[in-house]
């Protein structure tokens, strides 16, 4: 499969579809009755060109307000309204279909607003660094999807590469949203594992991969937010065998700003909230390690660096978070392929937007 012709088909047919109404940029400006769904950079950059009455949130408290703009339930909203759709990460097909179920007739896609604003509007990031990547990277990821070892994986490849491109929800239809299965293939053939968890959270992985594979010799779990780490113990304090590590990994020890404060996207920052220590697993970790997991934020690719005795030693098999910059598709699969380590290359996806997605290694 060519994957310049899938870039080209994908932005032909991107305009609209999937039940997304084919009102323009100018069309949104001349209604009053204009509101969005999804509280993300999207929205709020709508917000600033074309001011919303409010945004669909049935979760938020009566009265709530979201960088200033209201925050409403479904029920509240004129049903004759616009809504634009600014889904993107985690559900934006799920969004699409409550909008029409709650029988709102003009539902807009903010990828069609971003072709028809004349400059207005800019692509959403993870969009504009994927066009990047296709600009000046476009034989590196045919080679991926070459590399790729099964069907699932390529089809897979081809629908982020559809959707990447044009943030269109049509080309993610085929998904839901399954983040208790993310780490957790059964091609990978875990047993008698020593875990690295790297990112461990709150604990929700560490205690998934206890429960399903139980017979697991250890688990190392790596968390530098102490607030995290707390909620860590406490949610793990009845599973054995499990050595924690109050320390983020990269290429090098030191001490790192970090954003303490989001939740599972807490992650290193230029400026952050705190400081926390940070060493390679290299140092870190003496014995054999059998299977590591990371989800770093975007940190990944240093951390595997760091890593890169234990990748050559022992082989572990690897679930990377690949999903946190487009280009991260590209560097750690090369990064991993030039280990020259001979392992099989899988590829899943955990929402149907454009976070959560994993790529596996198996030896």
């Amino acid at each position: 499969m060519d994957i310049a012709s899938i870039v080209k088909q994908a932005a032909a047919t991107s305009v609209a579809g999937g039940g997304q109404s084919t009102l323009t940029f100018s069309d949104i400006l001349r209604v009053k009755e204009r509101f969005a769904i999804g509280k993300n950079h999207e929205s709020l950059a709508l917000h600033l060109v074309a001011p919303l009455k409010g945004i669909i949130d049935d979760g938020a408290s009566p009265g709530s307000k979201w960088n200033g703009i209201p925050l409403l339930k479904t029920s509240a909203v004129p049903i004759n309204s616009v809504v634009i759709n600014c889904s993107t990460s985690i559900s934006p097909v799920a969004a699409l279909e409550h909008l029409h179920a709650s029988g709102f007739k003009s539902v807009v896609g903010f990828n069609n607003l971003v072709i028809t604003a004349n400059g207005e509007l800019a692509w959403p990031g993870f969009v504009r660094s994927f066009h990047r990547e296709m600009d000046t990277q476009l034989s590196s990821w045919q080679e991926i999807y070459d590399s790729l070892s099964d069907d699932q994986s390529q089809m897979t490849f081809l629908d982020l590469v559809r959707f990447r491109y044009t943030s269109n929800p049509e080309f993610m239809r085929g998904y839901r949203v399954r983040l208790h299965e993310q780490y957790f293939e059964s091609f990978m053939d875990y047993s008698n594992e020593v875990f690295v968890d790297a990112g461990g959270f709150d604990g929700d992985t560490t205690e998934g991969f206890a429960a399903l594979y139980a017979d697991y010799k250890k688990i190392l779990f790596f968390e530098p937010s102490v607030k995290n780490m707390k909620a860590a113990k406490q949610r793990l304090g009845d599973i054995d065998r499990i050595q924690y590590y109050p320390a983020g990994l990269s290429d090098t020890k030191g001490e790192l700003n970090f954003n303490e404060d989001g939740g599972s996207a807490s992650s290193i920052k230029d400026t952050g909230d705190c400081k926390i220590s940070v060493d390679t697993l290299d140092s870190l970790v003496h014995e054999k390690v059998t299977f590591i997991k990371m989800d770093l934020e975007g940190y990944e690719l240093k951390a595997l660096h760091g890593a890169k005795g234990h990748l050559r030693r022992d082989r572990p098999k690897l679930a990377i978070a690949v999903y946190h910059d487009s280009s991260d598709f590209r560097t750690i699969f090369r990064f991993i392929q030039n280990l020259d380590l001979d392992y099989k290359v899988y590829l899943r996806h955990y929402t149907q937007g454009w976070s959560e997605t994993v790529m596996y290694f198996k030896p």
